[in-house]
């Protein structure tokens, strides 16, 4: 796979959200986010080497990681270089040097390089034709799909999800709208989760959100970027392009000033669909159905919500009154502007749910 192992030249190819990075200590991070410092990218800890892990990949044997906090406290314990505070958000995050960049893997590669070859497993051959029933029904070129997760690293098994995702803004409306067709249609092989595949789901998350089941199955039944191709779980994840970005990294800084507990009305939901996801909101009621958390202050001008999470997206739409917690944040941009938002996703306790 010669195009995975070119590293990046010119920054403007960028590698942004679904791009899998391999280190040169033999880890696999997820590439989070659309910017990114200079000489960084901001990922997450996905796959390790383990002697005792369930997936193999040139000879030695990985597991993976499910759980941030799992991730967390590994990368703490034994690869402390993969965190360092980042000026512009204020925090500790993930990210991988470009000292210790060995090769990247691109989504849209890999799903074209799938699509060439023959001898398919059977979770692959399943990945190229949902791709090609997507390519079809939403009449999109072909290299705005692409397919990430364990796939794009070769470390997935015959029982892999559908990792998919889209790049470019009418591109993705595109899929979005050609999957709202087919998972209305009984005789496609798109289909909604059912209620055992909302229970699996529920496992998978549990640890990372806590949330009841019947709240969680509230949320989550619905959405068009989760659900069954065939009997094969997928996730889709809707991307800008790099050229369709309106800001730089360093453009703005994002200070946390403590976690809160909010009720608002969603007045703009047309951003759920994209990680990052974005709400804006109004009538804001902070301390809503329990105590305002200590530390974080009331304040004016919280306008949206925030998540770079793919399990945040189509949380809500417009009209709805919806309650969260999260990190408030306030915002400054270089341009002088400043306003505050929630940003979804950092703890366990993080959550948006429409009060329907």
């Amino acid at each position: 796979m010669p195009n995975h192992a070119e590293l990046p030249v010119d920054r403007a190819n960028n590698i942004i959200e679904g791009h899998y990075l391999e280190t040169t200590d033999n880890l696999f991070f997820a590439v989070k986010g659309l910017l990114h410092p200079p000489t960084r990218f901001v990922a997450v800890l996905r796959y390790v080497p383990d002697p005792s892990g369930d997936r193999e990949k040139s000879g030695r044997r990985y597991r993976r990681l499910y759980h941030f906090g799992d991730q967390e406290q590994l990368v703490r314990a034994q690869y402390p270089h993969y965190l360092v505070f980042d000026p512009t958000c204020q925090v500790a995050l993930q990210s991988v040097p470009l000292e210790y960049l060995k090769q990247v893997y691109n989504p849209s590669v890999r799903l074209q390089e799938l699509a060439q070859q023959d001898g398919l497993m059977p979770v692959e051959q399943d990945a190229v034709e949902f791709a090609l029933l997507l390519q079809h029904e939403a009449d999109i070129p072909w290299d705005s799909l692409g397919i990430s997760g364990s796939m794009l690293i070769g470390l997935h098994t015959l029982g892999s999800d559908l990792d998919m995702q889209v790049c470019g803004l009418q591109d993705c409306w595109a899929v979005q709208r050609a999957l709202k067709r087919l998972l209305a249609d009984p005789s496609s092989e798109v289909h909604q989760l059912d209620e055992q595949g909302v229970q699996e789901l529920y496992a998978t998350r549990v640890m990372d959100t806590r949330m009841s089941f019947s709240d969680f199955s509230r949320s989550e039944r619905d959405k068009v970027i989760q659900g069954r191709f065939r009997d094969r779980p997928y996730f889709m994840r809707f991307l800008r392009a790099p050229s369709e970005l309106d800001e730089k990294y360093g453009d703005r800084r994002y200070m946390p000033l403590g976690q809160v507990r909010i009720e608002a009305t969603v007045t703009d939901a047309r951003e759920a669909i994209f990680t990052p996801c974005r709400y804006t909101i109004d009538e804001v009621c902070f301390g809503a159905k329990g105590p305002l958390w200590v530390g974080a202050p009331k304040v004016e001008g919280l306008s949206e919500i925030v998540s770079f999470r793919g399990r945040f997206c189509e949380q809500a739409q417009n009209g709805d009154r919806i309650q969260a917690c999260g990190t408030l944040e306030r915002v400054q941009a270089t341009d002088g502007r400043a306003w505050h938002r929630l940003l979804l996703g950092n703890h366990l306790e993080d959550h948006m749910l429409a009060l329907r």
